[in-house]
């Protein structure tokens, strides 16, 4: 940790708190990550395998929406009360975590009853055939019913990650995902006595466990001394002054999520048309590149906490050195991850399923992920520092340039055009990701983000 920390003014004390922050925020995302692959793997050896992991498939980029809308609504949060914190106003942090509540429980709600009235056509749209459209649906409309406890459940997480605090969702969440993993091995095989529910029980067991999910959080955020601590006998209105200290970086990153996972959207129909083989082939690499992920998310939780009470304390000087250590942690995640995936590619493709052709395209798969590692440690923790310090417009621009000309426009010449199939897919996605990287990392070198959020603070306090 000291060699990467060279040439950076940070004493071991902040060396401490990154890692603080970082490592049970990693634990969490990675076990999290785990424990979803482990739903695919117990489908993958379900009956109906391939058809089971395609119908879910093709459910995940609209459930991926709601939740990433969700998730975005909330960076908002963690900026807001890390920006308060670091300026000494716990009133305030808590405030905004108050608001932050009853705003994610209006949004939750609304996103289950359109997410339940319309699936059908949403399973449709993304390419349901024959084989795949009752098990998709009914996937679809279970998940719906948990969408409003998750939404609440992300933003006490957020408030709880804007004051540093990562032990505390670390434990509620895996607690959570435990029983997500039991509920499906019961549901989904019928064991104990209940039926054998395959499909709809994976579903089943994910919205109950996001049920138990936030009861843990909500006695958490009444129970646990931090500066957000919930009390009833506090302002609980909302107030447009925290929902617009909210939405001022929540709103724009929500924009950048909606056109990222429009663009995942349009590409995932655009390899559903491979077959449904390839395609569970194609949705086996999602949930294995969805781990490599979680290194870069867990170093940019702590980038946005960090970057956000440094620039709300006025220390300009200590929120870059901040990222660049950050950035240096998240480079050397990457390099592991690439070497596990080109090592042991055909290994980990065959826990999901024993299907020879399909444990074959998912190993080259992985190996294309190992290809476009450095991009998403790049970008993730970087971008996550730029939302610390509530400039969001970049982050927006990066996604939009990545997804929309590669993903989108260049995805189906790679695929059927030049006949790359699914290789062709998952090279666009490495382009995406260089793509994303390159443009965060050119603005954060300007250093003008740095003077985003006072602009915002001055004309929010006059």
């Amino acid at each position: 940790m000291q060699k990467l920390a060279k040439g950076l003014d940070l004493s071991r004390e902040d060396i401490s708190r990154v890692v603080a922050i970082m490592l049970p925020a990693l634990l969490e995302l990675v076990l999290s990550q785990l424990f979803t692959m482990v739903d695919t793997i117990m489908l993958g050896r379900s009956e109906v395998s391939a058809v089971a992991i395609a119908a879910v498939g093709l459910t995940n980029n609209p459930t991926n929406l709601v939740r990433s809308v969700l998730i975005a609504l909330n960076v908002g949060t963690t900026a807001g009360v890390a920006w308060a914190v670091g300026a000494g106003d716990r009133k305030s942090a808590a405030q905004i975590a108050r608001n932050a509540l009853m705003m994610n429980a209006v949004v939750g709600a609304a996103a289950a009853v359109l997410l339940y009235a319309f699936a059908a056509p949403i399973v449709t749209f993304m390419g349901a055939g024959e084989d795949t459209f009752a098990y998709a649906k009914n996937y679809l409309q279970i998940i719906a019913m948990g969408m409003l406890p998750l939404s609440m459940t992300f933003a006490i997480t957020a408030g709880l990650r804007g004051v540093g605090q990562t032990r505390l969702p670390m434990k509620y969440n895996l607690i959570a995902n435990m029983l997500n993993v039991v509920g499906n091995y019961v549901l989904i095989y019928g064991k104990f006595g209940l039926p054998k529910m395959g499909v709809a029980g994976a579903a089943l067991s994910t919205a109950l466990s996001q049920v138990l999910g936030l009861a843990l959080a909500l006695y958490t955020a009444f129970h646990a001394d931090t500066p957000v601590r919930m009390r009833l006998d506090r302002d609980w209105h909302l107030r447009v002054k925290w929902i617009r200290r909210i939405l001022s970086v929540g709103l724009t990153s929500m924009l950048e999520q909606l056109i990222m996972q429009a663009g995942f959207i349009i590409f995932a129909r655009q390899v559903s048309g491979l077959g449904t083989m390839i395609f569970a082939a194609h949705q086996i690499g999602l949930s294995i590149n969805g781990l490599s992920w979680m290194p870069g998310q867990a170093f940019g939780v702590a980038a946005t906490t960090l970057t956000g009470q440094s620039l709300g304390a006025g220390e300009k000087k200590k929120a870059t050195d901040f990222v660049r250590l950050i950035h240096r942690m998240s480079m050397c995640s990457a390099a592991l991850i690439a070497a596990l995936f080109v090592a042991f590619s055909s290994a980990i493709a065959s826990l999901y399923t024993t299907d020879a052709e399909v444990i074959r395209l998912s190993g080259g798969v992985l190996r294309l992920i190992a290809l476009g590692m450095p991009g998403i440690c790049t970008q993730l923790p970087i971008a996550a520092g730029l939302r610390g310090a509530r400039d969001t417009k970049f982050p927006l621009m990066a996604s939009m340039a990545g997804i929309w000309i590669f993903r989108v426009m260049l995805a189906p010449v790679f695929i059927y055009t030049l006949g790359w199939g699914l290789t062709g897919a998952w090279l666009t996605i490495v382009l995406d990701q260089t793509t994303r990287a390159v443009v965060v990392y050119a603005r954060f070198k300007t250093g003008r983000w740095l003077h985003v959020g006072e602009k915002l603070e001055k004309r929010q306090n006059s």
